[in-house]
């Protein structure tokens, strides 16, 4: 960043010749100052646009009644919430803000998130929080000054838990000689609240002390309850003697953060708070040092800011940066992807069902309808022609047939005629030639027939004429 201000406020004679960006870099820059000069950050909105796709990482917006912005959270953080988030869900999330650098999109990579406006501890924290800010015990006009020079230090915090071992190191390395008062309560628990507010009405009442520190470790919003309790508020409000609160981590607030008159985000940070830096007060005594010192100094101030610069350049090119990058970019183009299938597959669907119809259309059963009425109809003619024809030709067979009969030898045989024929050949016997004594003749009758024998044959001269 000095780099910049240095360029756009130094003489236009003296300015080097300009620098031009890419987007890509444009972007990477935006990024790492968003990254390396914000904290880590709590937001609570409302949930939308939830995203849950295959990679395990979460992408939503959060929104409040007049802004939004796109969140996050990649499945090594997701995969330890006690919860599953919906659309329309009021969360807390702690996040560091950041850019994707792909579409430079401005986002929030969240690493925690809890429910909000659920459970009669936040919302009597928010309830108490909101009537106390009301009533002006969180005004700055209000705060006291802490001395610069305490001449002695007060401690009000388990006389036997890690944070006021971790107060004692820090003041004793910082400042060994101011001497330090401790007045020893429960941190956490029924009792807690009695003896905090009873430790500070003690510290008022002896005035031993020029400067207060009110601290206790890390915990849940349960652990840290008591110093969200009105009456550990106002008596740190009616206190006297200036209040430095270190409660919990960074991340944790309190009431009792918002009425000290001042917040330390940790135990050791309220020891640094109140106790002088040794090194500072020695500073002062050697203002008169040479000025190549000086110059040497400053020297080593920059050169120590370029190095911070370069690591942070450094830590903007580390593989995993680039991997994160890489797989919100991959999920991107999956839910792309997924999107592209599912209207491919609609049109598929909907040709599938033009074709359809127009097969239906087509369809030969109809045809088929038509050809068997026509074959039905066809039939039923042919039916009809064939019995005139055979009523013709039956007609016509009983004209030929009584034709025939006229002629028949067999209605010859009804007039008293008959047919002789040779026994045993079949042969039609003419006259008597051929014929023996004893041979054997069939005569056909009108009505049956005769076999005889054969005892005597008469030649008649008028017939073989």
């Amino acid at each position: 960043m000095s780099e910049f201000r240095d360029f756009y406020t130094a003489p236009e004679t003296t300015r080097p010749q300009r620098e031009i960006f890419s987007v890509s870099r444009l972007n990477r820059e935006v990024r790492g100052l968003l990254e390396g000069n914000f904290p880590l950050v709590w937001v609570e909105a409302e949930i939308s646009n939830l995203a849950r796709p295959t990679s395990g990482h979460w992408y939503f917006t959060l929104k409040d009644p007049s802004a939004q912005i796109r969140c996050a959270m990649f499945r090594g953080k997701n995969a330890r919430l006690r919860f599953q988030p919906e659309n329309g869900d009021q969360v807390l999330v702690r996040a560091q803000l950041s850019l994707y650098e792909a579409r430079g999109d401005y986002q929030m990579i969240v690493e925690h998130m809890e429910e909000a406006g659920d459970g009669a501890l936040r919302r009597a924290f928010e309830q108490l929080k909101q009537r106390l800010d009301a009533e002006g015990l969180f005004d700055e006009a209000g705060k006291k000054s802490l001395p610069p020079l305490p001449k002695q230090i007060g401690v009000i915090t388990s006389p036997s838990g890690a944070a006021v071992r971790d107060i004692l190191q820090i003041l004793q390395r910082r400042f060994p000689s101011i001497p330090v008062v401790i007045y020893p309560v429960a941190v956490q628990g029924d009792a807690a609240v009695a003896e905090i507010v009873a430790a500070l009405k003690t510290a008022t009442r002896r005035n031993e002390c020029d400067v207060l520190i009110v601290a206790r470790g890390g915990g849940s919003l349960e652990d840290l309850w008591a110093f969200n309790e009105e009456k550990v508020a106002r008596a740190i409000h009616q206190c006297p003697i200036p209040i430095v609160s270190g409660v919990g981590h960074e991340v944790d607030f309190t009431i009792a953060d918002f009425v000290a008159d001042l917040r330390a985000p940790t135990p050791s940070g309220a020891a640094e708070l109140v106790s002088p830096d040794r090194a500072v007060w020695q500073q002062r005594l050697a203002q008169h040092q040479s000025r190549l010192q000086t110059v040497m100094q400053q020297r080593l101030t920059q050169r120590q800011q370029q190095l911070s610069w370069l690591d942070k350049r450094l830590q903007q090119q580390h593989p995993g940066q680039q991997l994160r990058q890489q797989n919100q970019r991959l999920d991107e183009l999956d839910q792309r992807l997924q999107r592209s299938m599912q209207q491919r597959l609609q049109q598929c669907r909907s040709e599938l069902t033009h074709a359809s119809a127009k097969l239906q259309q087509h369809n030969p059963q109809r045809q088929i309808h038509q050809l068997l009425a026509t074959q039905q109809q066809l039939s039923s003619r042919l039916q009809r022609v064939m019995q005139q024809a055979l009523q013709q030709r039956r007609q016509q067979l009983q004209g030929v047939g009584r034709a025939l009969d006229a002629v028949s030898p067999l209605a010859t045989l009804g007039r008293g005629f008959s047919i002789t024929r040779n026994h045993q050949d079949g042969r039609l016997l003419r006259d008597i030639k051929g014929i023996n004594i004893g041979d054997t003749v069939e005569t056909q009758l009108a009505q049956g027939r005769l076999v005889c024998d054969v005892r005597k044959t008469i030649h008649d001269p008028e017939t073989s004429r």
